[in-house]
């Protein structure tokens, strides 16, 4: 595959909640949501969680750079990274920063305006050098990045809204929808819809159907619930993601044998971890 046709997603952070390094985290990984999505050498990033400063030393001293944010919502553990986003930093670089949950009359950069303000924060938004543009949408909307690029989107339920993300490349698809809460009826039908026949569908399994009995109303999913709506919508590949920060890596491992049973080829996102649409066995960094 030449580089223009490269499509692939790299997970720099896969918990959910609140950051949870620990030996007993070091193999899945303690960081909070961000992804990495290479379209053709293009880059779009999925979260600016605690993994966004990994993310952002790893493009140090690299060419002039152009991205897209993608945020699924706001809450603070998918927006705490972005301080630390050396990027961000380089007055030869760019952003777009894509929000599409907020109500009427909230704005992106307010609400960053806000995160980095005293008391909360030493220095605020103008601190970073980088172009940054800051574009609302309405989740459902089709969003315009790169040529080639499509990317369809559609509002999730959780608590002060959040987005889902369907990225279309080169025929292949890759789904990001973190930060859902499932239907106890039928499989949301808006989202069958965005995730239909996606090759990849990487999907909030905050809790295992247990653990959901008492957590109901939180915002989140269950991987069980995650292969019943991959299974609806004809799914490639299904990822586990957004780990409940209380699940170490031996209770992880047991959510990986489960899922590959219940559903051959699915997986359980890690740090570092590659996925490339029809590709057999997952990679690393």
């Amino acid at each position: 595959m030449s580089a223009k046709d490269d499509f692939f997603v790299r997970f720099w952070g896969v918990r959910g909640s609140i950051a949870c390094p620990a030996p007993n985290t070091v193999r899945y990984g303690g960081n909070t949501s961000t992804l990495e999505v290479r379209c053709g050498g293009e880059l779009l990033i999925l979260d600016a969680g605690t993994g966004l400063r990994y993310l952002g030393n790893s493009l140090k001293g690299g060419a002039k750079l152009h991205a897209h944010m993608l945020l699924s919502h706001t809450h603070l553990d998918h927006i705490c990274g972005m301080p630390f986003f050396q990027p961000a930093y380089n007055a030869e670089n760019s952003f777009d920063l894509w929000a599409g949950h907020l109500p009427e009359g909230h704005k992106i950069r307010d609400v960053l305006a806000q995160m980095m303000a005293p008391p909360l924060f030493p220095v605020p938004p103008d601190i970073f050098k980088a172009e940054m543009t800051f574009r609302d949408f309405r989740a459902g909307e089709t969003i315009n990045t790169y040529a080639g690029v499509r990317i369809r989107t559609a509002p999730l339920n959780h608590p002060n809204g959040a987005t889902g993300y369907r990225i279309e490349y080169k025929g292949q698809s890759i789904c990001y929808i973190t930060d859902h809460e499932h239907d106890r009826g039928p499989c949301d039908a808006v989202l069958v819809d965005l995730i239909r026949d996606a090759d990849i569908v990487i999907f909030d399994a905050t809790f295992t159907d247990d653990e959901y009995t008492r957590c109901a109303g939180m915002g989140h999913s269950t991987w069980q619930e995650g292969v019943r709506i991959c299974d609806e919508a004809n799914v490639g590949r299904y990822v586990v993601f957004h780990h409940n920060p209380e699940h170490d890596d031996d209770f992880m491992d047991g959510i990986a044998r489960d899922v590959a049973a219940a559903r051959p080829g699915s997986v359980v996102a890690r740090e570092g971890l590659v996925l490339r649409p029809g590709q057999i066995e997952p990679g690393g960094v």
